[in-house]
């Protein structure tokens, strides 16, 4: 790739978890045989690594907003910030001199700030909140960005542009002409912060009603950011009819059906060696190069 010339990034997708999204990304990668930079957005439950087996480089906090703390020596126990807190966050507890004070559940504070705003006595600090990480990582198969969002943490739409923009920086940096991002599941936030800006979205559904429905949703999502979007069926063969209803729906859409994946237990033996599909040979491993091979072609036209 000549520098400077524009880097494509494709977006995996699903409307619901366990679709197979993951593993078709992590088989994407092999394919890509070191070419690409992987991102795995799915930071509220990322489980591409289990995959890859990244060996972490670099570890970065992701520091977004701030939480209420009260220093228990310099509490009144006026119930004030408890009075005044929308989220129930404040509990009444025992300083070890015996007085009543308050205390936050740092899991109820939304960050708001009016019990440190309000509080007669000042004892309350507002320090930035600690929500996760980010990892630079290398894999058999090239970098990798991924992270971890905290538990009852949010502001997970924020992490994944964070992880977007790292993946970028680093195919820059190293002259890689392809960004294959693992989107999180589902329509909300952080898919939204996934898709913005991509190249193309594999939006991967299976042949059920509620696998329909939800492939609906995330085909008009990327209808409205104007997203080109590809269609595969994963498991296709355990409902040969509702797929077929499900790919006439897609093309309605506007979307283009690229493929099918068969069923096949090979996909777990995979996992269970943390190894994509495509490095140990099977039916579905043929299937996901069919996918591969359709997705790179359009690539090519595109660069």
């Amino acid at each position: 790739m000549k520098k400077g010339k524009a880097i494509t990034e494709w977006v995996v997708i699903s409307g619901k978890g366990g679709t197979g999204k993951t593993s078709i990304t992590a088989s994407f990668a092999a394919l890509a045989a070191g070419r690409a930079v992987l991102a795995d957005c799915d930071v509220d439950a990322a489980d591409l690594h289990l995959v890859l087996t990244p060996e972490i480089l670099e570890r970065h906090d992701f520091v977004n907003g701030r939480e209420a703390v009260i220093r228990a020596d310099d509490c009144a126990g006026c119930g004030v910030c408890a009075d005044l807190c929308r989220f129930d966050a404040l509990r009444q507890a025992r300083h070890p001199s015996g007085k009543a004070i308050y205390k936050i559940d740092p899991i109820g504070c939304e960050g708001c700030g009016v019990c440190v705003r309000f509080c007669p006595s000042k004892a309350i600090d507002f320090p930035d909140r600690l929500c996760g990480e980010w990892m630079l990582s290398e894999t058999r198969c090239g970098p990798m960005v991924h992270a971890c969002l905290y538990a009852a943490a949010e502001n997970s739409g924020k992490l994944v542009a964070t992880v977007r923009r790292e993946a970028r920086r680093i195919a820059e940096a190293k002259d890689l002409p392809l960004i294959i991002t693992d989107g999180p599941p589902g329509i909300g936030c952080p898919v939204i912060a996934s898709l913005t800006g991509a190249s193309k979205v594999l939006a991967v559904t299976e042949p059920t009603v509620s696998g329909e429905h939800d492939l609906e949703r995330v085909l008009q999502l990327a209808r409205f950011f104007g997203i080109p979007v590809a269609v595969c069926v994963n498991k296709w063969d355990i409902n040969p009819d509702v797929t077929e209803r499900i790919e006439r729906k897609a093309e309605n859409l506007g979307a283009a059906c690229i493929g099918r994946v068969r069923y096949d237990k090979a996909v777990t033996t995979a996992q269970i060696q943390r190894k994509s599909v495509v490095e140990i040979g099977s039916a579905a491993g043929d299937d996901i190069r069919q996918i591969w091979e359709g997705m790179e072609g359009s690539w090519r036209e595109r660069a």
